[in-house]
Parts: C-alpha cells; structure tokens; sequence
C-alpha cells in the first residue's frame, strides 16, 4: 500500500468548473457512470472507507469533488450520471461542465475511466475518452468488480477493451481492478505516481 494516497481528505465539492480551486499543481480525474463502483475504486486506492461518498441511489454526486493529497497534487471526482433520474437539461449541463473542465484545466495530468468489466465502452465511457484524447491526456481505463469474473474471463474482456482501442495511441491504459479483492491496487497507483510527478517537485 502507498502510504501517499492515504493522506487524501476532502478539499472542496463544486458545482461549476469556475468554482474549482486554484488551477495550479497536478490532478487526476474519476469518471464513470454512476454504478460502475468510481467511489469504491478511490476509497481503496487511498486506503479510506468513506472518502468518497457511496450511495445506492446512483447518480447523486452531481458536484466535482476534489480531494487533496499535499499542496499541489489532487485527485478529483466527477459526477457520473448514468442512472441518475434528473431532466436531460440537467444531463446536458453536467456533460458540458465535464467537457470544459477535461479540455481546459492545466492541472489536470491524467484521467481515469471507471466502467464495469462486464459492461465496458458504453456511450458514456466512449464520450469521456474522447474528450480526453481532444485533450491529449494520459487515460487509464479501469475495469471495476474484476472479481465477478475467473481469473480468465477477466483477462479477455481487458484484453477486448484493449484491443478495440489500440488504435487510440499511447496514451490509453487498460486496467483490471477489484475493490474486493484490491486487484491492481499497485499498477493504478504507479500509474497515478507518474501523472502526478510524486516525489519530484512541481514548478508552476
């Protein structure tokens, strides 16, 4: 267990990109939809129960929450609207406030794309890569709830998801992961080290 992502506490939750702390340092983003298990995926990453908010209504979280690490590094989670029951005006604007801050903030260094291992690539989780490879961002796409599957059968859904993505570029990552089980704690934070120059120091 990296001791770093254990220091993670909650900075600030905004419902706008122009409410979000100061653009400066490195962050990561969390999307996904709203049952793809985001919540769990960053309360095992940083070794918390309840650091972000898990609900059994899917969709609730309709903010960008943003969790400190140290002074100059974040991990950010962005709301996931799949199954939320909300007016598609308000889908609409969550969409547009994801697409700005994905395309525009400088701090951000890295986004991960949550979805299900059993239902990997649904429209959303298409539209988030996109957004992110408009913005050039390094992407990790992580496949939740691995445990559902054997050993096997989960090797050949990531290695589907890589393979129908290949031809995206370096910049893509696939990434089998369990909660449960904390499968693939370790490669997700060498990964999140990297984006977010851990251990080296930032210059603005």
């Amino acid at each position: 267990m990296n001791p770093f992502y254990q220091r993670a506490h909650f900075l600030t939750s905004v419902p706008r990109i122009d409410q979000a702390p100061t653009d400066s340092g490195r962050e990561v983003a969390f999307a996904g939809r709203s049952n793809a298990g985001k919540s769990s995926a960053i309360n095992t990453l940083c070794h918390q129960k309840a650091l972000a908010r898990t609900s059994k209504t899917p969709g609730r979280t309709q903010h960008l929450v943003f969790f400190e690490l140290d002074e100059q590094r974040r991990l950010v989670d962005l709301p996931g609207y799949g199954y939320a029951k909300v007016a598609e005006s308000i889908k609409r604007q969550w969409q547009q406030h994801l697409a700005t801050y994905l395309i525009e903030r400088r701090a951000l260094a890295g986004l991960v794309v949550v979805m299900d291992i059993r239902h990997p690539l649904s429209t959303f989780d298409r539209q988030m890569i996109a957004w992110g490879q408009e913005a050039e961002l390094p992407l990790l796409l992580l496949l939740t709830k691995a445990d559902k599957y054997r050993k096997g059968a989960a090797r050949a859904a990531e290695l589907a998801v890589a393979r129908e993505l290949r031809e995206a570029g370096d910049l893509i990552t696939v990434q089998r992961f369990s909660s449960l089980e904390r499968q693939g704690v370790e490669d997700v934070h060498a990964w999140l080290d990297a984006r977010l120059a851990v251990g080296e120091e930032l210059t603005d």
